[in-house]
Protein backbone atom coordinates (compact mmCIF):
# COMPACT_ATOMS: atom_id res chain seq x y z
CA UNK A 1 0.00 0.00 0.00
CA UNK A 2 2.59 2.33 1.07
CA UNK A 3 4.44 1.53 -2.41
CA UNK A 4 1.46 2.30 -4.02
CA UNK A 5 0.79 5.41 -2.66
CA UNK A 6 4.08 6.84 -3.44
CA UNK A 7 4.00 5.67 -7.01
CA UNK A 8 0.67 7.40 -7.23
CA UNK A 9 2.51 10.87 -5.64
CA UNK A 10 5.04 10.42 -8.12
CA UNK A 11 3.60 10.52 -11.67
CA UNK A 12 1.10 13.37 -10.02
CA UNK A 13 3.88 15.19 -10.23
CA UNK A 14 4.43 15.96 -14.06
CA UNK A 15 0.31 16.06 -14.05
CA UNK A 16 0.39 19.10 -12.18
CA UNK A 17 3.35 20.79 -13.81
CA UNK A 18 1.28 20.47 -17.23
CA UNK A 19 -2.41 21.88 -15.65
CA UNK A 20 -0.35 24.25 -14.09
CA UNK A 21 1.16 25.41 -18.06
CA UNK A 22 -1.79 24.81 -20.20
CA UNK A 23 -3.95 27.31 -17.26
CA UNK A 24 -1.05 29.67 -16.91
CA UNK A 25 -0.91 29.15 -20.75
CA UNK A 26 -4.37 30.11 -21.62
CA UNK A 27 -4.73 32.42 -19.02
CA UNK A 28 -2.88 34.41 -21.29
CA UNK A 29 -3.95 33.72 -24.76
CA UNK A 30 -7.29 34.92 -23.58
CA UNK A 31 -8.75 37.62 -25.77
CA UNK A 32 -8.30 40.98 -23.30
CA UNK A 33 -5.40 43.63 -22.12
CA UNK A 34 -5.26 42.99 -17.88
CA UNK A 35 -4.22 46.51 -17.97
CA UNK A 36 -7.36 47.90 -19.94
CA UNK A 37 -9.49 45.78 -17.38
CA UNK A 38 -7.42 47.23 -14.02
CA UNK A 39 -7.26 50.61 -15.39
CA UNK A 40 -10.37 50.96 -17.15
CA UNK A 41 -10.27 55.00 -18.88
CA UNK A 42 -6.79 55.59 -17.22
CA UNK A 43 -5.25 53.02 -19.37
CA UNK A 44 -2.63 54.10 -21.84
CA UNK A 45 0.61 52.67 -23.45
CA UNK A 46 2.54 54.54 -20.60
CA UNK A 47 0.55 53.26 -17.70
CA UNK A 48 0.26 50.00 -19.32
CA UNK A 49 4.08 49.48 -20.33
CA UNK A 50 4.53 50.48 -16.36
CA UNK A 51 1.64 47.84 -15.39
CA UNK A 52 3.17 45.10 -17.44
CA UNK A 53 6.74 45.68 -16.38
CA UNK A 54 5.30 46.34 -12.98
CA UNK A 55 3.90 42.33 -12.91
CA UNK A 56 6.08 40.82 -15.71
CA UNK A 57 3.68 40.64 -18.83
CA UNK A 58 5.73 42.15 -20.57
CA UNK A 59 7.93 39.46 -20.99
CA UNK A 60 7.40 36.26 -23.53
CA UNK A 61 5.18 33.62 -22.12
CA UNK A 62 8.47 30.91 -21.69
CA UNK A 63 10.25 33.27 -19.38
CA UNK A 64 6.98 34.41 -17.30
CA UNK A 65 5.82 30.95 -17.01
CA UNK A 66 9.75 29.55 -16.13
CA UNK A 67 9.67 33.13 -13.43
CA UNK A 68 6.40 31.65 -11.88
CA UNK A 69 7.20 28.17 -11.55
CA UNK A 70 9.87 29.12 -9.87
CA UNK A 71 7.98 31.54 -7.12
CA UNK A 72 5.88 28.08 -6.51
CA UNK A 73 8.24 26.01 -5.93
CA UNK A 74 9.26 28.87 -3.13
CA UNK A 75 5.74 28.56 -2.08
CA UNK A 76 4.84 32.09 -3.94
CA UNK A 77 1.66 32.08 -6.24
CA UNK A 78 1.97 35.34 -6.86
CA UNK A 79 -0.17 38.58 -6.64
CA UNK A 80 -3.56 39.44 -7.20
CA UNK A 81 -3.93 42.36 -10.17
CA UNK A 82 -7.44 42.94 -8.69
CA UNK A 83 -7.04 42.94 -4.75
CA UNK A 84 -3.55 43.56 -4.48
CA UNK A 85 -2.98 40.87 -1.99
CA UNK A 86 -1.14 37.80 -2.35
CA UNK A 87 -2.66 34.91 -3.62
CA UNK A 88 -1.72 32.73 -0.70
CA UNK A 89 -4.05 35.12 1.64
CA UNK A 90 -6.91 34.85 -0.87
CA UNK A 91 -6.90 30.65 -0.57
CA UNK A 92 -6.71 31.25 3.19
CA UNK A 93 -9.48 33.41 3.19
CA UNK A 94 -12.10 32.12 0.40
CA UNK A 95 -11.09 28.12 0.20
CA UNK A 96 -12.43 27.18 3.45
CA UNK A 97 -15.87 28.51 2.47
CA UNK A 98 -15.97 26.21 -0.56
CA UNK A 99 -14.89 23.41 1.59
CA UNK A 100 -17.54 23.66 4.49
CA UNK A 101 -19.72 24.43 1.52
CA UNK A 102 -18.66 21.08 -0.66
CA UNK A 103 -18.19 19.01 2.47
CA UNK A 104 -21.63 19.93 4.10
CA UNK A 105 -23.42 19.46 0.60
CA UNK A 106 -21.77 15.98 -0.02
CA UNK A 107 -22.87 14.96 3.56
CA UNK A 108 -26.62 15.53 2.29
CA UNK A 109 -26.01 14.28 -0.46
CA UNK A 110 -24.01 10.78 0.35
CA UNK A 111 -26.35 10.44 3.54
CA UNK A 112 -29.74 10.80 1.55
CA UNK A 113 -28.88 9.21 -2.09
CA UNK A 114 -27.32 5.96 -0.67
CA UNK A 115 -30.58 5.51 1.44
CA UNK A 116 -32.72 6.68 -1.32
CA UNK A 117 -30.86 4.30 -3.69
CA UNK A 118 -31.21 1.17 -0.96
CA UNK A 119 -34.81 1.80 -0.29
CA UNK A 120 -35.50 1.83 -4.15
CA UNK A 121 -33.69 -1.37 -4.70
CA UNK A 122 -35.32 -2.92 -1.97
CA UNK A 123 -38.98 -2.00 -3.60
CA UNK A 124 -38.01 -2.32 -6.94
CA UNK A 125 -40.95 -1.54 -9.41
CA UNK A 126 -42.88 -0.60 -6.56
CA UNK A 127 -44.99 2.78 -5.96
CA UNK A 128 -41.85 3.63 -3.60
CA UNK A 129 -38.89 2.77 -6.48
CA UNK A 130 -41.69 5.19 -9.06
CA UNK A 131 -41.57 8.15 -7.05
CA UNK A 132 -37.86 7.78 -5.72
CA UNK A 133 -36.63 7.70 -9.15
CA UNK A 134 -38.93 10.16 -10.61
CA UNK A 135 -37.91 12.85 -7.76
CA UNK A 136 -34.10 11.76 -8.57
CA UNK A 137 -34.74 12.47 -11.88
CA UNK A 138 -36.76 15.75 -11.15
CA UNK A 139 -33.52 16.68 -8.83
CA UNK A 140 -31.12 16.30 -11.60
CA UNK A 141 -33.06 18.92 -13.55
CA UNK A 142 -33.54 21.40 -11.70
CA UNK A 143 -31.62 24.05 -12.19
CA UNK A 144 -29.41 25.34 -9.06
CA UNK A 145 -30.39 28.90 -9.36
CA UNK A 146 -34.03 28.02 -9.39
CA UNK A 147 -33.86 25.50 -6.82
CA UNK A 148 -31.36 27.93 -4.49
CA UNK A 149 -33.70 31.36 -5.33
CA UNK A 150 -37.25 28.74 -4.21
CA UNK A 151 -35.66 27.27 -0.88
CA UNK A 152 -34.81 31.01 -0.29
CA UNK A 153 -38.25 31.93 -0.63
CA UNK A 154 -39.55 29.40 1.20
CA UNK A 155 -37.07 29.11 4.20
CA UNK A 156 -36.70 33.04 4.29
CA UNK A 157 -40.03 34.28 3.49
CA UNK A 158 -42.68 32.12 3.86
CA UNK A 159 -41.64 30.03 7.33
CA UNK A 160 -40.38 33.23 8.31
CA UNK A 161 -40.85 34.29 11.63
CA UNK A 162 -41.60 29.85 12.49
CA UNK A 163 -39.11 27.60 13.98
CA UNK A 164 -38.03 26.45 10.29
CA UNK A 165 -36.93 30.22 9.07
CA UNK A 166 -34.07 29.74 7.74
CA UNK A 167 -31.49 32.60 7.00
CA UNK A 168 -31.32 33.21 3.01
CA UNK A 169 -27.54 34.47 2.64
CA UNK A 170 -24.37 35.04 4.06
CA UNK A 171 -22.34 32.90 6.66
CA UNK A 172 -22.94 34.28 9.66
CA UNK A 173 -25.58 36.79 11.49
CA UNK A 174 -24.84 40.45 11.63
CA UNK A 175 -22.77 41.14 14.68
CA UNK A 176 -21.67 37.43 15.18
CA UNK A 177 -18.27 37.44 16.42
CA UNK A 178 -15.27 35.02 15.58
CA UNK A 179 -12.79 34.31 17.38
CA UNK A 180 -8.89 34.12 15.49
CA UNK A 181 -7.86 30.78 16.33
CA UNK A 182 -4.35 32.50 15.40
CA UNK A 183 -4.78 34.74 18.72
CA UNK A 184 -6.30 31.51 20.75
CA UNK A 185 -2.63 29.56 19.91
CA UNK A 186 -0.38 32.69 19.95
CA UNK A 187 0.63 32.44 16.83
CA UNK A 188 1.78 36.31 15.55
CA UNK A 189 1.87 37.03 11.66
CA UNK A 190 5.23 35.40 9.85
CA UNK A 191 4.78 32.43 12.28
CA UNK A 192 5.18 29.21 10.25
CA UNK A 193 2.13 27.86 11.57
CA UNK A 194 -0.43 30.96 11.15
CA UNK A 195 -1.36 30.47 7.29
CA UNK A 196 -2.94 26.60 8.61
CA UNK A 197 -4.52 28.48 11.78
CA UNK A 198 -6.01 30.99 10.02
CA UNK A 199 -6.85 28.69 7.44
CA UNK A 200 -8.43 26.66 9.78
CA UNK A 201 -9.93 29.28 11.96
CA UNK A 202 -12.31 30.16 8.66
CA UNK A 203 -13.29 27.04 8.62
CA UNK A 204 -16.13 28.36 10.82
CA UNK A 205 -17.80 25.40 12.32
CA UNK A 206 -14.64 24.08 13.11
CA UNK A 207 -13.16 27.36 14.61
CA UNK A 208 -16.74 26.68 16.72
CA UNK A 209 -16.35 23.67 17.76
CA UNK A 210 -12.38 24.38 18.93
CA UNK A 211 -13.60 26.73 20.64
CA UNK A 212 -16.54 25.29 22.38
CA UNK A 213 -18.93 28.59 20.68
CA UNK A 214 -22.06 26.83 20.17
CA UNK A 215 -23.77 30.22 19.38
CA UNK A 216 -21.16 30.63 16.71
CA UNK A 217 -21.48 26.91 15.77
CA UNK A 218 -25.70 26.84 15.49
CA UNK A 219 -25.66 30.33 13.79
CA UNK A 220 -23.40 29.20 10.60
CA UNK A 221 -24.86 25.45 10.65
CA UNK A 222 -28.27 27.27 10.24
CA UNK A 223 -26.60 29.60 7.22
CA UNK A 224 -25.15 26.49 5.79
CA UNK A 225 -28.38 24.51 5.24
CA UNK A 226 -30.06 26.09 2.28
CA UNK A 227 -26.97 26.52 0.20
CA UNK A 228 -25.70 23.19 1.09
CA UNK A 229 -29.30 21.52 0.30
CA UNK A 230 -29.51 23.80 -3.05
CA UNK A 231 -25.60 22.30 -3.63
CA UNK A 232 -26.42 18.81 -2.77
CA UNK A 233 -29.63 17.84 -5.00
CA UNK A 234 -27.99 17.01 -8.43
CA UNK A 235 -24.90 14.78 -6.51
CA UNK A 236 -27.64 13.43 -4.52
CA UNK A 237 -29.92 12.31 -7.67
CA UNK A 238 -26.89 10.72 -9.21
CA UNK A 239 -26.02 8.85 -6.40
CA UNK A 240 -29.40 7.61 -6.10
CA UNK A 241 -29.53 6.27 -9.14
CA UNK A 242 -25.88 4.72 -9.17
CA UNK A 243 -27.12 3.08 -5.76
CA UNK A 244 -30.00 1.45 -7.03
CA UNK A 245 -28.53 -0.19 -10.51
CA UNK A 246 -25.66 -1.06 -8.80
CA UNK A 247 -27.50 -2.96 -5.57
CA UNK A 248 -29.68 -4.81 -8.39
CA UNK A 249 -26.83 -5.88 -10.12
CA UNK A 250 -25.03 -6.89 -7.33
CA UNK A 251 -28.28 -8.87 -5.69
CA UNK A 252 -28.47 -11.04 -8.36
CA UNK A 253 -24.94 -12.52 -8.54
CA UNK A 254 -24.26 -16.14 -7.27
CA UNK A 255 -22.85 -15.07 -3.70
CA UNK A 256 -25.91 -13.35 -2.56
CA UNK A 257 -28.09 -16.03 -3.39
CA UNK A 258 -25.71 -18.29 -1.72
CA UNK A 259 -26.09 -16.46 1.42
CA UNK A 260 -29.53 -16.50 0.78
CA UNK A 261 -29.46 -20.14 0.62
CA UNK A 262 -27.30 -20.74 3.87
CA UNK A 263 -30.33 -18.98 5.55
CA UNK A 264 -29.33 -15.59 6.16
CA UNK A 265 -31.97 -12.85 6.53
CA UNK A 266 -33.11 -10.37 3.70
CA UNK A 267 -31.14 -7.66 5.75
CA UNK A 268 -28.23 -9.08 6.33
CA UNK A 269 -27.64 -10.38 2.85
CA UNK A 270 -28.18 -6.63 1.66
CA UNK A 271 -25.74 -4.99 4.22
CA UNK A 272 -22.78 -7.66 4.97
CA UNK A 273 -22.98 -9.32 1.26
CA UNK A 274 -24.50 -7.05 -1.27
CA UNK A 275 -24.23 -3.61 -0.20
CA UNK A 276 -20.50 -3.52 0.13
CA UNK A 277 -19.57 -4.34 -3.71
CA UNK A 278 -22.09 -2.09 -4.88
CA UNK A 279 -20.59 0.74 -3.21
CA UNK A 280 -17.70 0.24 -5.82
CA UNK A 281 -19.19 2.66 -8.42
CA UNK A 282 -20.94 4.69 -5.92
CA UNK A 283 -17.84 5.75 -4.40
CA UNK A 284 -16.10 6.49 -7.68
CA UNK A 285 -19.56 8.98 -8.53
CA UNK A 286 -18.77 10.76 -4.84
CA UNK A 287 -14.80 10.82 -5.24
CA UNK A 288 -16.04 13.07 -8.32
CA UNK A 289 -18.71 14.84 -7.04
CA UNK A 290 -16.68 16.13 -4.26
CA UNK A 291 -13.88 17.10 -6.55
CA UNK A 292 -15.93 19.14 -8.86
CA UNK A 293 -17.91 20.81 -5.49
CA UNK A 294 -14.35 21.70 -4.64
CA UNK A 295 -14.10 23.44 -7.86
CA UNK A 296 -16.54 26.11 -6.79
CA UNK A 297 -20.04 26.68 -7.32
CA UNK A 298 -20.71 30.09 -9.03
CA UNK A 299 -24.16 30.03 -9.09
CA UNK A 300 -24.92 28.60 -5.19
CA UNK A 301 -22.24 30.76 -3.69
CA UNK A 302 -23.71 34.14 -5.67
CA UNK A 303 -27.40 33.30 -4.90
CA UNK A 304 -26.59 32.52 -1.01
CA UNK A 305 -24.27 35.29 -0.74
CA UNK A 306 -21.05 32.95 0.08
CA UNK A 307 -17.40 34.35 -0.86
CA UNK A 308 -15.70 31.02 -2.37
CA UNK A 309 -13.89 29.83 -4.81
CA UNK A 310 -16.57 30.34 -7.52
CA UNK A 311 -16.79 33.77 -6.85
CA UNK A 312 -13.44 35.14 -6.97
CA UNK A 313 -13.07 32.41 -9.55
CA UNK A 314 -15.55 34.08 -11.84
CA UNK A 315 -14.30 37.71 -10.87
CA UNK A 316 -10.91 36.81 -11.58
CA UNK A 317 -11.60 35.59 -15.52
CA UNK A 318 -13.41 38.65 -15.89
CA UNK A 319 -10.72 40.76 -15.03
CA UNK A 320 -7.79 38.99 -16.51
CA UNK A 321 -6.35 38.60 -12.93
CA UNK A 322 -3.98 35.61 -13.82
CA UNK A 323 -2.68 34.84 -10.68
CA UNK A 324 -5.99 33.91 -8.51
CA UNK A 325 -6.65 31.86 -11.66
CA UNK A 326 -3.45 29.61 -11.50
CA UNK A 327 -3.14 29.48 -7.94
CA UNK A 328 -7.08 28.28 -7.54
CA UNK A 329 -6.60 25.43 -10.26
CA UNK A 330 -3.33 24.15 -8.88
CA UNK A 331 -4.95 23.84 -5.75
CA UNK A 332 -8.16 22.15 -7.30
CA UNK A 333 -5.71 19.74 -9.22
CA UNK A 334 -3.74 18.71 -6.35
CA UNK A 335 -7.68 18.28 -4.42
CA UNK A 336 -8.89 16.41 -7.60
CA UNK A 337 -5.14 14.04 -7.04
CA UNK A 338 -5.99 13.39 -3.47
CA UNK A 339 -9.92 12.35 -3.75
CA UNK A 340 -8.72 10.13 -6.60
CA UNK A 341 -6.02 8.69 -4.38
CA UNK A 342 -8.26 8.11 -1.80
CA UNK A 343 -11.34 6.78 -3.83
CA UNK A 344 -8.36 3.88 -5.11
CA UNK A 345 -7.35 3.17 -1.75
CA UNK A 346 -11.33 3.02 -0.69
CA UNK A 347 -11.62 0.19 -3.63
CA UNK A 348 -8.77 -2.15 -1.82
CA UNK A 349 -11.01 -1.72 1.56
CA UNK A 350 -14.53 -2.58 0.18
CA UNK A 351 -12.85 -5.24 -2.35
CA UNK A 352 -10.44 -7.82 -1.70
CA UNK A 353 -10.37 -8.56 -5.04
CA UNK A 354 -8.62 -5.44 -5.83
CA UNK A 355 -4.47 -5.53 -5.38
CA UNK A 356 -3.19 -2.21 -4.30
CA UNK A 357 0.45 -3.33 -4.43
Amino acid sequence: MTKYILQRFLTAIPVLIGILFVTFALARLLPGDPCVAMLGEKANEVTCAAFNARYGLDKPIPIQFAIYFRDVLRGDLGISFRYGRPVTDLIIERLPVTIELAFAAMFLAVLGGVTLGIISARKQNSLIDVATMVGATIGFSVPVFVLGLFLAYMFAIVLKDTPFSLPPSGRLSAGMAVPSLPATLGLEKGHRLYGVASFLGNLYLLNAILHGDMALFKDALRHLILPALALATIPMSIIARMTRSSLLEVIGQDYVRTARAKGLGERAVLFRHALRNALLPVVTIIGLSLGFLLSGAVLTETIFGFSGVGRILFDSITSRDYAPIQGFTLITAIGFLFLNLVVDILYGFLDPRIRLG
